[in-house]
């Protein structure tokens, strides 16, 4: 089946530089499918606001959901990632997912597959897109590292975060016009557990994955001489972003954290009331009455925290791992860009040795190898014309691989953009929703309790007149 295409691809492959990752964090080398990604929210690309949409909140998520309704009506596969099994072994013990997709795409075989996967067989895949693909955005997966006190090994809620990590990781490949149509995607899809054992042992030897690395930070410690403009523009953004997301992803945590402590000092708050209206006749009702309201906010807060942490803590932090693939995806760029420029430098010194040959050096050369002056000068002036064709070919190569390069990136980066703004915004409306919710209840909360202490004038001439 035919899909658009929005951008070129570069038909090499280049080796990941891998970002660096702060903060404090555990690895756990002994098993690499424990790993911790913010959960997951299904969001949609909402648009900008207009004079046409509804005003109420929950119009306007609503108005974002049947435009994700629409887009879907265009999708051609359905990945669902579910039903999490622990399997343990006498080396390991792992996790494994079942995948289920449904496709009308003519290059499968079969409509429906149902395959179990774990997490590295993910890693797997999100490697062969980065190799064959080197600049177009790949989704971050979780990441391989357990923040310190953050979760439990292998409980329900661990699994639950990392399944949905995963389900919209395969998601937003399947969505991608060139990602999904990955020969590598199709294999992960739909290959049982075995067969894809054996499609991977058909990759790159080590040697030459080492060697792709090694010429990789090479061109990464030469740097890149003439960047175009709007690829600085874009690194500038990135930085920018990345620092901003950053300090937003950090802060809205520790708030989070903050309001669970406000939460567990207000479940003790209530029954404080309780227990006090039992020795105090005269204020016994009001005493009982500031308690039920303590604990019904304290349930609406507990909520309210609960939808916070699940809602705009993950997309923050997804787009925080996001900023670190954008950069390597900068970065190579660059290098393809500085391997490039490097094969013009030694072309132009080629060049150079070759016009510079003179009689002196041609005499002296021929005498050390018995030969006459001439001939040895004709000699050398071959081999440098030799490695000249030969370098030119190499350049004419490298500069078409430059040129799929910027126009992959250049046509991915629109499409991130969009689908980030889309994410963020309703991940905003969503909170602000919930934010409104949470205080209108509250506020009917308190509001209740008032009136039902409001003495009517009559009753307060009856009790003034009893004797």
């Amino acid at each position: 089946m035919s899909r658009t295409i929005d951008a070129v691809v570069s038909p090499t492959q280049t080796n990941t530089i891998p970002a660096d990752i702060s903060g404090q964090m555990l690895d756990l080398d002994e098993d690499d499918d424990l790993e911790v990604f913010s959960k997951d929210l299904t969001l949609a690309d909402g648009n900008m606001f207009n004079a046409s949409m509804p005003t109420s909140p929950g119009s306007m998520v609503n108005q974002c959901k049947f435009e994700e309704d629409e887009e879907s009506d265009s999708k051609d596969i359905f990945i669902t990632v579910d039903n999490p099994e622990s399997h343990v072994t006498a080396i390991e013990t792992f996790i494994t997912y079942r995948v289920l997709t449904k496709t009308t795409r003519s290059e499968f075989d079969n409509s429906e597959y149902e395959v179990r996967r774990r997490y590295q067989d993910f890693l797997w895949l999100k490697g062969k897109l980065e190799d064959a693909h080197s600049t177009l955005i790949v989704h971050p997966l979780p990441e391989k590292f357990v923040v310190k006190g953050m979760v439990e090994r292998f409980n329900g809620d661990f699994i639950e975060t990392r399944r949905k990590a995963l389900h919209k990781f395969l998601n937003r490949i399947a969505d991608h016009p060139i990602l999904s149509c990955s020969e590598d995607f199709k294999v992960f899809l739909s290959a049982q557990a075995w067969e894809l054992t054996t499609y991977k042992k058909q990759g790159p030897g080590f040697l030459s994955r080492m060697g792709e690395t090694v010429r990789a930070v090479a061109n990464s410690v030469r740097g890149v001489k003439n960047r175009p403009e709007e690829f600085t523009a874009i690194q500038e953004y990135v930085e920018d972003f990345s620092n901003k997301i950053g300090s937003l992803d950090k802060v809205t945590q520790r708030i989070v954290k903050e309001q669970k402590e406000y939460l567990e000092e207000l479940k003790e708050y209530g029954p404080t009331y309780t227990l006090w209206s039992g020795s105090e006749e005269e204020l016994a009702e009001q005493l009982k009455g500031v308690a039920g309201c303590i604990e019904r906010c304290c349930k609406e807060t507990e909520e309210q925290v609960g939808h916070l942490s699940d809602t705009l803590v993950p997309v923050l932090h997804e787009y925080v791992l996001c900023a670190e693939t954008l950069k390597a995806v900068l970065r190579r760029r660059d290098n393809i860009q500085a391997e490039f420029e490097a094969k013009n430098e030694a072309l132009a010194t080629k060049k150079v040795d070759r016009d510079a040959e003179s009689s002196d050096l041609g005499f002296v050369w021929g005498s050390l190898l018995g030969k006459n002056p001439e001939e040895a000068r004709h000699q050398r002036q071959e081999r440098l014309d030799g490695e000249i064709e030969e370098l030119k070919e190499e350049i004419d190569k490298l500069e078409d691989r430059v040129e799929w390069a910027n126009n992959a990136l250049k046509g991915d980066w629109g499409r991130w953009q969009r689908s980030m703004r889309g994410d963020l915004k309703s991940a905003f409306l969503s909170t602000a929703e919930k934010n409104v919710d949470y205080y209108e209840k509250c506020l009917a909360v308190w509001e209740t309790f008032l009136l039902s202490q409001r003495t009517e004038p009559s009753e307060e001439t009856d009790r003034d007149n009893t004797p």
